[in-house]
Formats: structure tokens, C-alpha cells, sequence
């Protein structure tokens, strides 16, 4: 029997010992009857009978390997032999993405035999064509060129590192929250009380919010022209596949329904939107336009607010002023990025211009927000990547997916309404149409 047979062997022996656990863990059971664990103890110990035949036959390959040449050695001489294990290498083994790429192609080549460090750490299936034709799930794509993805896909455009995020290996979580105030009429109070009397008591009044992932899905279907562009690749797939995802997150952040999809700020119950001024002419910004939205923040909020605007807004905040006084400060000297202020500062805070934010003159073309107000929740090991021969294998056309779960919504469920004075508070706030 064969590695490639073995590790087909190993995995419907560790299936079936996965099929016990699960069935346990789907029927709320913490523990396994006597008739289970018997089962899945005689799984484990054949699959660790296999595992050592795939050792054995490994290291045996690898010796032989180093047999190609003929060498006398002294009587004193030794050999060593010194194992390089691929598996360990996160890229196992590939120099490049579009060396991976190339491989890729070239195993689905009829009479061709499969690069073999395209196998590694891959999935035995339980059905499989013969040796010359990919895995049918698809080969795994290496976790460097993964995390390349990734760490594209977190630069300073990204909002995800701006909220507060918690990073997850389950679908779901769940966090206590206490939404009352101090001048409020429930939750933790003090009072005051007369020497010898009992004072009043109170109680926390706490809630729960949750969050549950969704889903985004990047199908990129490559052809053979570009499969065989080392450079391009290098350059093109994983930069195209990471604004995608950028955008896409960023986009459900603002404007998310929360159907199938994260709750946007923009939809949340708690955003605030301050009306433009008795008679204002359209397509105007006034410096009291943004005043009100400064004054509607919550308490706290305002040190970490930012602003987010649309690029058509910044002919009209350029010449914004109090009196004589100017209250948008372009950037001078400020190192690039969302933390340098690109674009100035309007009453102290940061501007951000955003392909989100709505036209000039429209309801939410401009925005103040404290994104630690929003909450995020992404799967543990980020982006999760895979390639298909199959998919298109009628145009000769590769498949490579990637796939990013995310889940997002305030924390805030309601406007606050202050101690005095009839004006909500929200660490949510846009300026409405004009």
C-alpha cells in the first residue's frame, strides 16, 4: 500500500472516531457510553498503527532519496541522514505564490504526476481518480500565502482594526452589557440618606448582546495564460482578492442590514442625524452644521471620534470658519495613514475621506463616529483559502476561493437620552440632506 493510499486510510479511520465525539457533543452529552468509547479507542489505536506505516515508509523514501549516487566511504567514515520536513514550512516547500500556482496547473495535466509537496498537510479524500488528477476538494492552498492575504487586507483602510474586535474559533459570542446612566431610573444608583437611616438599594440591570459570524466568499477563477505569469500572479491575485474583502467589510460596517450581513452604524437604532439649518440652500456645508454633530456625541466619545467624509464634500470644508477663525486645519507634516490625519482635522478630529460615505449634500455625507462603539467579531486564523481544478475544467480555467467570516454591530441599542435638555446622544452621528 502506497503513502497516498495510507493517508486515505488514516483519514475514514479518524472520520469515524470524529462521527463518535460529534454525535456526543449534537446530543449535549459530555461523556461517551462504555459501547462508544470502546469504538472510538479501537479508532485511535488503528489510526495510530497507520500513522507509523506512513512514518516508516516516509523516512524509508527519504534515505532512499539520497541513493542516486555512488560514494566509497572510509572505514571511519559515517552518514548521516538529515530529514527536511516540509510540512513544517509554511509555505511547504514553494518559493513563490506563483510557483504554488504553476504546480497547481501543471498537476491537472493528463499523465502528469502531481507535485508532491502540493499533498502536504492535505486532506485525504475518501474518493479519489488516480494519481495524475488533483484531490476533488482541491488542493490546499500553503498558510503563508494565506496569511499574506490577510495582512493585506488589515492595512490602515481597513475599519475592522479601528473597532473593537475579538477574534473567535467559534460561530458566535455573547457579552453582558448595562445600558442605564447615572441620572437614569434603574441599575446601580446612589441616593441620599439621613444619619441612622437605611439606605435604598438597588440592583446592576445588565442585558446581553450577541454577535453571530457571517460569511464572504471570493471566487477568482484564473486562466492558463496568467497561471503561467509568475510575476503577474504574484502582483494580481492576492492584492485583488484582499480589496475585495476590504471594501466589502468596511462597506457592511456603514451600511450593513444585518440580513445575512453585519449591522451597519448607518442602520443601528442609535444613530443620530442632525438636520441642516432653517433655510439653508442646497449643496452648502455651514460650520454649524458640524458644530451640532460635535454636540450630539455621547460623554467620552468625543476623544476618539473621527470624521468620515465623501471626497465631494472637501471644496466645501476647506473654506469652513468660525468668524475669522478657520475650524478645518489641513495636514502639516503628518506621517501618512489614518493615525498621521492625511486630511487635516475639523474641530480636533481626524477626517477620513471615504468612498462610503454618501454624495455631497445627501443624508450621511458627512459622519462622526466612535468606531470603539462599534464591535466586531472575526473567525481565529483570518482569511481560509483553497483551489479547484474542477470547477471550470471544461475552459481550462483554475479556481482559487478564499472565504472570511465576520460578524459586527454598536453596542449601543438606543440614542441615549441626557440628564437635561430634550437632544439624544449617540456615539453614532450624520449630517443629514441639504
Amino acid at each position: 500500500m502506497n503513502i497516498r493510499a495510507l493517508k486515505a486510510k488514516l483519514a475514514t479511520v479518524l472520520g469515524q472516531a470524529r462521527g463518535i465525539t460529534d454525535k456526543a457533543a449534537a446530543e449535549g452529552r459530555d461523556t461517551l457510553s462504555a459501547e462508544e468509547q470502546s469504538a472510538f479507542e479501537a479508532h485511535i489505536s488503528a489510526a495510530q498503527q497507520v500513522q507509523a506505516q506512513i512514518n516508516n515508509m516516509e523516512a524509508m523514501a527519504d534515505l532512499e532519496a539520497g541513493l542516486g549516487t555512488s560514494v566509497e566511504l572510509g572505514a571511519n567514515a559515517k552518514i548521516t541522514a538529515t530529514k527536511t520536513n516540509l510540512a513544517d514550512d509554511p509555505k511547504r516547500g514553494f518559493k513563490t505564490f506563483g510557483e504554488f500556482a504553476v504546480a497547481v496547473k501543471a498537476a491537472g495535466m493528463e499523465g502528469r504526476e502531481p507535485d508532491s509537496r502540493l499533498v502536504i498537510g492535505a486532506a485525504a479524500p475518501t474518493t479519489f481518480g488516480n494519481e495524475g488528477v488533483g484531490a476533488d476538494g482541491g488542493f490546499a492552498i500553503p498558510p503563508d500565502f494565506s496569511s499574506d492575504i490577510w495582512t493585506l487586507s488589515q492595512t490602515e483602510e481597513s475599519l475592522i482594526p479601528l473597532t473593537d474586535n475579538t477574534e473567535t474559533r467559534r460561530n458566535a459570542m455573547t457579552w453582558p452589557q448595562d445600558e442605564t446612566t447615572p441620572w437614569g431610573t434603574d441599575g446601580v444608583r446612589a441616593y441620599w440618606a439621613s444619619e441612622g437611616t437605611a439606605g435604598t438599594q438597588t440592583k446592576p440591570k445588565l442585558g446581553t448582546a450577541s454577535l453571530r459570524m457571517d460569511k464572504l466568499i471570493a471566487i477568482v477563477p484564473m486562466t492558463d495564460e496568467l497561471l503561467e505569469d509568475d510575476s503577474s500572479l504574484m502582483s494580481y491575485l492576492p492584492g485583488k482578492v484582499a480589496d475585495s474583502i476590504r471594501w466589502k467589510s468596511n462597506e457592511a460596517i456603514f451600511t450593513g442590514t444585518a440580513a445575512g450581513q453585519l449591522m451597519g452604524m448607518m442602520n443601528s437604532p442609535a444613530i443620530i442625524e442632525v438636520a441642516k439649518e432653517s433655510g439653508q440652500a442646497a449643496n452648502t456645508l455651514q460650520a454649524l452644521n458640524v458644530a451640532k454633530m460635535v454636540a450630539r456625541l455621547s460623554p467620552g466619545s468625543f476623544g476618539r471620534a473621527m470624521w468620515v467624509i465623501n471626497q465631494d464634500v472637501l471644496p466645501a470644508l476647506f473654506t469652513l470658519t468660525l468668524g475669522n477663525y478657520p475650524i478645518y486645519l489641513p495636514a502639516t507634516g503628518a506621517v501618512g495613514g489614518i493615525q498621521g490625519n492625511p486630511y487635516g482635522t475639523l474641530l480636533g478630529r481626524p477626517i477620513m475621506v471615504s468612498q462610503h460615505a454618501e454624495t455631497f449634500s445627501a443624508a450621511g455625507d458627512v459622519q462622526l463616529h466612535d468606531f470603539k462603539a462599534y464591535r466586531t467579531l472575526t473567525k481565529a486564523g483570518g482569511i481560509q483559502t483553497a483551489t479547484s481544478m474542477h470547477l471550470f475544467f471544461d475552459a481550462d480555467v483554475t479556481a482559487f476561493r478564499a472565504t472570511f467570516r465576520l460578524g459586527g454591530g454598536p453596542k449601543q441599542k438606543a440614542a441615549i437620552t441626557p440628564a437635561k435638555g430634550s437632544n439624544t446622544l449617540s456615539p453614532f452621528v450624520r449630517l443629514g440632506a441639504r
